[in-house]
Order: structure tokens, then C-alpha cells, then sequence
């Protein structure tokens, strides 16, 4: 359940939140507790301005953007690489009973799915097996993965309204420009499969929990790598933040998602 004050503000304010850009964005009538949770996704790694360069955490991330919407105070606890695991060992600390509000973004990283990129990205390289392990893991796996994590969240932070942010397809299963054409249509087809079976694992299991699940592939959709107008980093340097949101991914993207499910 949503705390009430935090409900009550958020119905009024939701509207300007998601029309308006991040940086003009008015802030909500209250100070809140919030705690950002998770991995690459939720620390901003690919957005730059990085304050904390072992996590790639961003200023320009979205919760940051979110945090000075609702002039919190920010918990920062998610980190580039972060599994399941990593949450349940480091992350939970930013948690207690005071926090109202947690996001958080886990389990690309559990089922093995950059490693499955960086194999369809690679010259002469079929990625099916690569592709298909990984989704043997979200069934398999990830699932009780989560549980443990979803089950560790609401234990500390018992009076928390948690939001799960999915991950959003990666390509527009039209054009190679990514990577100088290393990456067939027919590979950005079955790896946007996948993330649309990995959607449906992480929304199942955060509904399961009592936690809101907020997709945001259509946020990023007309906008992926290699679109006119891309939120997503392909192939770049520093390689970490390849395959991942870029700022405006954060304040066009991921932000009005998080900002309109509020």
C-alpha cells in the first residue's frame, strides 16, 4: 500500500510531473524517505555525471531526477553490476522503517544477459545458446532470486510503496548500424524476445509481492539503439556504459515512467 501522504500528493502532482522535463519539473508538496535500489539500470550508468565512479551512480539518473521532484532525501544504493545477491548483502542498509518509498531495478544481471549481448555483438558469433540460457535462468532461477530480494525489501522497510522498474528492449529490429553491422536484425529480434520474457518474470513476481511494476518499454520505444532519437548507448567507450540508458534514456524515459506510476 502506498502510504497515505504519499498518495495524496502524488495523484495531485503526477500530471506536471510526467509533462514536464526534468529539469523544470515542480517539486511535490512534501519530503519523503527514498530509497534507490538495484543494478547498472537504476544507478545511471550510461548517463555521465557520475558522482560515485565504483557504482557509475549519476546525477542525472532517474532517481536523482526523482528525488529532487519530491525534494527527498535520497538513499543511493544501486550500483553497476549489482545481482540479487549484491542487493541483499550491501543495498539493504538504505532501508528502515522511515522509508516510504523504494525503486528498484534487479535481475539482468543474475541470468547472465550481458554476457549474452556481448556474444551477439561479437563478429561470426551465433548468441542462440547464449540467448536461450539466459532465458533458462529468468524460469528457472530468477524468480526465487527475486523473492528472496522483494522478501528482504519489505522486511526493512516494512511502510515503503515499492515500485519494480523493468529493463526496456534494446533495438529496433530494423538496422545494423550498431556495432559497424555486427548485429544482425535477426539477433535484435530474438534479444528483444527475451527482454519481453524477462518483463513478464520481474512484473509476475513483484505483483506477487504487493510491489507496483512499472514497464518501460514503451517509454523507450521509437528510441532504441539506432533510432533517430536514441535513449540507449550502443557499442561505445567506456564499454560499461554500452547498452544502457543515456540522460535523456533517464529523463525521458525511465523518469515520466516512475513519475506517472506515482
Amino acid at each position: 500500500m502506498i502510504p497515505a501522504r504519499l498518495a495524496a500528493a502524488a495523484l495531485a502532482a503526477a500530471a506536471p510531473l510526467v509533462l514536464l522535463p526534468a529539469a523544470a519539473a515542480q517539486a511535490l508538496p512534501f519530503a519523503t524517505e527514498y530509497a534507490a535500489l538495484g543494478d547498472s539500470y537504476s544507478s545511471g550508468t550510461g548517463a555521465g555525471d557520475y558522482f560515485d565512479h565504483e557504482c557509475l551512480r549519476s546525477n542525472l539518473a532517474y532517481p536523482s531526477l526523482l528525488a529532487n521532484a519530491l525534494e527527498a532525501e535520497l538513499a543511493f544504493a544501486a550500483c553497476s553490476g549489482a545481482t540479487t545477491a549484491d542487493l541483499l548483502a550491501t543495498q539493504l542498509d538504505s532501508l528502515d522503517a522511515e522509508t516510504d518509498l523504494v525503486t528498484v531495478t534487479i535481475g539482468g544481471n543474475d541470468i547472465g544477459w550481458a554476457e549474452a549481448i556481448r556474444t551477439c555483438i561479437t563478429p561470426l558469433t551465433d548468441c542462440t545458446d547464449d540467448i536461450e540460457a539466459a532465458e533458462a535462468r529468468m524460469s528457472d532461477e530468477l524468480p526465487g532470486l527475486l523473492d528472496g530480494a522483494y522478501s528482504a525489501i519489505s522486511g526493512r522497510a516494512p511502510n515503503a510503496a515499492v515500485y519494480v522498474l523493468g529493463y526496456p528492449r534494446l533495438f529496433n529490429e530494423r538496422d545494423t548500424c550498431d556495432a559497424f553491422g555486427q548485429n544482425s536484425i535477426a539477433e535484435q529480434r530474438r534479444m528483444n524476445q527475451a527482454a519481453d520474457r524477462l518483463a513478464e518474470v520481474l512484473q509476475s513476481t513483484a505483483e506477487r509481492h504487493g510491489f507496483t511494476y512499472v514497464d518501460v518499454r514503451e517509454a523507450f520505444a521509437g528510441h532504441a539503439v539506432c533510432d533517430e532519437v536514441e535513449y540507449l548507448h550502443g557499442l561505445r567507450h567506456p564499454v560499461a556504459e554500452s547498452y544502457h540508458p543515456n540522460a535523456m534514456g533517464h529523463r525521458d524515459g525511465y523518469y515520466p515512467a516512475i513519475a506517472g506510476a506515482l
